[in-house]
């Protein structure tokens, strides 16, 4: 029983916490343990997702958790688990350019055929170069995308034009912001009022 209880706490603390400056604009996704820390420094407040209102540690765990909501049990108290926080004082927003690896690419298509539009697991997708390279096409940002095998043997070694197909958007170097490293299904409803829709999933800068 012990040993269940260390693993799920473990696991608790390994969960999301968006983090918000001074202006309440997203800033950075950390892990329930850091954002846990930055409030017990008094570096950062607990936002409650339903009133907004900001909480110091100990005014946090005064709160009753709500039904069916994850928290952290120690000997002495039940802490609930924060997924948003508020910066005291940190005013800026940080952005910057996404270095182009295969991992970024899979996170700004959404692991999504970018032809048909198709969802599917890593190994149905591969990276497919809009102008091919036998036509001096190059790995970069503004010339791959993510295709599924059936679309990626249909285009081969052809331009899109002569493949017959379209693609779902223009491909675009990202940026970095908080939602970066997470897909669309891993955002949080409590974060939907603080996330832009056009900056959710990976978006394009």
């Amino acid at each position: 029983m012990l040993l269940s209880d260390d693993v799920r706490r473990a696991h608790l603390l390994t969960l999301a916490t968006l983090v918000l400056n001074r202006s309440w604009l997203p800033v950075h996704v950390t892990t329930v343990r850091r954002a846990l820390c930055m409030v017990v420094r008094g570096v950062a407040r607990i936002v409650a997702p339903d009133t907004l209102s900001t909480h110091s540690f100990m005014e946090w765990i005064q709160l009753q958790i709500p039904p069916m909501s994850p928290f952290i049990r120690s000997p002495s108290v039940r802490v609930a688990i924060p997924e948003v926080v508020v910066l005291n004082s940190y005013d800026k927003v940080p952005c910057h350019e996404a270095p182009f690896t295969r991992r970024n690419l899979f996170l700004r298509d959404d692991f999504t055929c970018q032809y048909c539009g198709g969802r599917c697991t890593a190994d149905r997708l591969s990276v497919d170069h809009v102008v091919p390279r036998s036509r001096g096409g190059k790995t970069t940002w503004d010339n791959c995308v993510l295709a599924c095998v059936r679309c990626n043997a249909r285009k081969a070694d052809r331009t899109i034009k002569e493949a017959g197909l379209k693609l779902l958007r223009a491909p675009r170097r990202p940026r970095w912001t908080p939602y970066i490293n997470l897909r669309s299904a891993q955002l949080l409803e409590s974060w939907q009022r603080f996330v832009p829709e056009s900056r959710r999933g990976g978006s394009f800068g």
